[in-house]
C-alpha cells in the first residue's frame, strides 16, 4: 500500500467541500482528475470510501473510519512542519531579562557572549532587580525568580534548584573559631537579608525542625552584598550555591555545619506572559539557560 499525504488531503477536501467540483476549486485541479485521485485511494484501500449518486455523497463505515485517522495524520504532519519552519528561522529583536544581582553575575553573564553568538539578531537587555519586579510596568519579557513562586497569572519554567550553604571566609574562622553546631551559631555574627524573612531561614536542623531562623546581625537586601561582606570576613552567611561554588572551589569561602543541612533546594523559576510574537525568542533562551545550568548544577 502506497499511500501518500496528498491522496488524504484530497479526501478530506472532498468531505470538506460537499462535492467533487468544489474539492477541485479548494485543490486547484479538475474535477476528473480529483474523482481519479478519489477512485486511486479506494483502489489503494481495496474499499469504498464513499457511495456516490448524481445528486449526493455518503460516507460508507470504513471511510468514516478512514477520515478521523487522515486528519489527525493531516495535523501532525502540519505541526512538525510548523515546528521545522520556525527552527528554520532565525529568532530576532529585543529580549529584556530581568534577575537578581547574584543571579544575573553568576549565571547570565558568563554566558552571554555565547548566547549572542548562537543568536546575533537578539538584543539582549539585561537589568537586576533584587525585589519582585512587575514585568509589565520594566518592559520585562523573563524575570528570573528565586524561591516558592507566588504569582500564578505568569507562565513559568523550573530552572534548576540550588543548594544552600552556610559559609564563611578562613579569615573570619581563624579570628572567631568555627562552629560545631547550629547552636554555637549564636555566638557568632550573622549575615542575612533585610525584608526578606525566607532568606533567614537558614537549612539546619536543630531540635526537631529543618530550619533555623536566624536574627542578623548585618542585614542586606542583596545576596551579592551578603557575598562581599562574607568575603570580606563580616560574618557567617547562607548563600545559594550558583553564586559561591567558585568561591568554595577557590577556598575562599568555606562551608559550615554540613552534617546539620537539611538538603533544602533553593526553588528557581523564568516567569514570563505568553506572547507569539516573543515566544520564539523567549524559548530560545530558556532553552540555552536551562543546559548552562544543568551543566553546572552539583
Amino acid at each position: 500500500m502506497d499511500i501518500h499525504s496528498d491522496d488524504l488531503k484530497t479526501f478530506v477536501a472532498v468531505i470538506d467541500s460537499g462535492s467533487l467540483s468544489a474539492a477541485a476549486v479548494h485543490l486547484g485541479q479538475t474535477t476528473s482528475g480529483v474523482s481519479r485521485a478519489l477512485s486511486r485511494l479506494e483502489d489503494k484501500l481495496q474499499t469504498s470510501l464513499l457511495t456516490r449518486t448524481t445528486r449526493r455523497m455518503e460516507l460508507t463505515e470504513e471511510g468514516q473510519l478512514f477520515l478521523d485517522r487522515a486528519r489527525q495524520i493531516l495535523a501532525a504532519l502540519e505541526e512538525v512542519e510548523e515546528s521545522i519552519r520556525i527552527r528554520r528561522q532565525r529568532p530576532a529583536g529585543r529580549l529584556c531579562v530581568d534577575a537578581a544581582s547574584p543571579f544575573m553575575l553568576h549565571c547570565i553573564v558568563p554566558h552571554v557572549g555565547e548566547f549572542r553568538a548562537l543568536f546575533p539578531q537578539i538584543r539582549l537587555e539585561l537589568t537586576s532587580n533584587d525585589q519582585i519586579a512587575d514585568l509589565i510596568e520594566h518592559r520585562t519579557d523573563i524575570a528570573i525568580r528565586i524561591g516558592t513562586l507566588q504569582d500564578s497569572t505568569l507562565h513559568a519554567r523550573a530552572l534548576p534548584a540550588s543548594p544552600l550553604h552556610v559559609l564563611a571566609s578562613p579569615d573570619y574562622l581563624a579570628r572567631h573559631g568555627t562552629p560545631a553546631d547550629p547552636g554555637q551559631l549564636a555566638a557568632h555574627t550573622l549575615l542575612g537579608f533585610v525584608q526578606y524573612e525566607p532568606g533567614n531561614a537558614w537549612p539546619l536542623r536543630h531540635a526537631d525542625a529543618d530550619a533555623l531562623q536566624v536574627t542578623p546581625a548585618l542585614a542586606a537586601s542583596s545576596g551579592e552584598t551578603l557575598r562581599q561582606l562574607a568575603l570580606a570576613g563580616q560574618g557567617i552567611a547562607c548563600l545559594a550555591d550558583f553564586m559561591t561554588r567558585a568561591d568554595i572551589a577557590a577556598g575562599r569561602l568555606v562551608p559550615l555545619l554540613a552534617a546539620f543541612n537539611s538538603g533544602y533546594r533553593q526553588q528557581i523559576h523564568a516567569v514570563y506572559y505568553r506572547n507569539t510574537q516573543l515566544a520564539q525568542r523567549i524559548s530560545c533562551f530558556l532553552d540555552f539557560l536551562q543546559e548552562k545550568l544543568r551543566q553546572h548544577a552539583p
